[in-house]
């Protein structure tokens, strides 16, 4: 696990500290949705207040082509002051220049300020240097807390970093620390559970996988391509035909590293994907021509089951049903459930992640009693696959 410094390692007493936050959250009419991510920026922004910190918030918001009044911060200022127990936000209509100048100037020690949409500016994902000094500018340490966009070489994340004294925040930390948990200094046996669509958008992660845990589920519409590689029949599943070489490349690959694969023996079947539809439980053999697989079966549940239980850590990535339409969500909520058991009786360290996962894991209603759910879905998506992210490496120490 690298080494990264954290809010313990700086001193911010009186000092402008520039708090990287992800505030791309949820906006409809003009009101915040879903303030998960801000209620999570909270615990940093307080404690760096309890030391007398002036806090200067940075975010982008979703992809602007320059300044764009419906895309503006402005309507967090009121959800975040909130989180923070109702201290007052001051809000910048710029990140840059004299109007951030000016809010950032007039702040107090233990005061907050937002600064307005970093992705006004095109210099912000081109990593340009003029404009990571120009932020610089407006502080006198630096603070990340935005690992859900570490994964971006962008200014106010990778070159920013390298111009002030830097560390991650609390998010960021338990992310990192959760995330080495896992994968890099696990306790084992080591089970990774992945699902969702696609063999080919997880190819990466599941090539990574296979060399670091023990055991490997496959499960949702991906495990499909590997029955179809065995020459299983797979109806009008969803699937992609054109990769069962490469299926039973990671199927070897696996074999040889001594990683045991689960794949499903039995489905849940339907002529089509709708709620309340008529469906058949088949074995894999016995997929009809005419029905899509659309969950796991009770027999390959109880498989993963059991392969939890004889595990000592678990990383989970993808549902493994179409688990938005009812009733294909069973078999994704009874594994939550498993987990969330086992978790709790403290005989497993369960780290979940991607956007899919965590809305499955909200509908069993466990997202709390997970040993950590990250809400990052790319940056957690490449860490899993074993890639190096600009900013964790930006607060890296030597």
């Amino acid at each position: 696990m690298p080494r990264f410094r954290t809010l313990a390692d700086l001193d911010v007493a009186n000092k402008r500290v520039l708090l990287r936050a992800d505030l791309n959250v949820p906006v409809k009419d003009g009101k915040v949705t879903d303030a998960t991510r801000i209620e999570r920026l909270a615990p940093t922004i307080e404690a760096l207040l309890a030391k007398n910190a002036k806090v200067i918030v940075m975010s982008h918001f979703d992809r602007p082509k320059g300044p764009d009044p419906a895309l503006s911060l402005r309507p967090l200022v009121e959800p975040l002051s909130r989180a923070i127990g109702g201290k007052p936000v001051h809000f910048a209509p710029d990140c840059i220049g004299p109007e951030a100048e000016r809010v950032v100037a007039a702040l107090r020690p233990g005061e907050v300020a937002l600064l307005e949409n970093l992705r006004f500016h095109p210099e912000e994902e081109k990593n340009d240097p003029a404009f990571a000094r120009q932020l610089a500018a407006l502080g006198d340490v630096y603070v990340d807390d935005a690992f859900s966009a570490a994964h971006r070489a962008h200014a106010s994340i990778e070159a920013l970093a390298h111009l002030l004294p830097a560390a991650a925040g609390k998010n960021m930390q338990a992310e990192l620390e959760a995330l080495s948990a896992a994968l890099e200094n696990p306790t084992r046996p080591v089970i990774a559970l992945i699902g969702g669509a696609k063999v080919s958008t997880k190819l990466d992660l599941l090539n990574n996988l296979t060399d670091k845990v023990d055991r490997l589920a496959i499960g949702g519409a991906m495990a499909n391509t590997f029955l179809f590689a065995q020459g299983r029949p797979v109806g009008r599943s969803l699937c992609e035909r054109d990769l069962a070489d490469t299926a039973r490349a990671v199927l070897a690959e696996a074999e040889k590293r001594g990683c045991e694969v689960i794949l499903p023996v039995d489905a849940v079947t339907a002529e089509k994907l709708e709620p309340g539809v008529v469906t058949r439980t088949v074995g894999v053999n016995g997929v009809p021509p005419t029905a899509m697989i659309l969950d796991i079966g009770p027999q390959t549940v109880a498989a993963i089951s059991a392969a939890f239980e004889a595990s000592r850590t678990l990383v989970w990535n993808g549902p493994v049903g179409a688990f938005e339409t009812s009733p294909f969500e069973r078999a994704t909520v009874a594994l939550a459930k498993k987990a969330a058991e086992l978790t709790r009786a403290g005989k497993l360290m369960s780290v979940a992640g991607g956007g899919d996962t965590v809305a499955a894991l909200a509908k069993a209603g466990v997202i709390d009693q997970l040993s950590y759910v990250s809400t990052a879905g790319g940056a957690f998506l490449e860490w899993l696959e074993g890639r190096e992210l600009p900013g964790v490496k930006a607060i890296e120490t030597a």
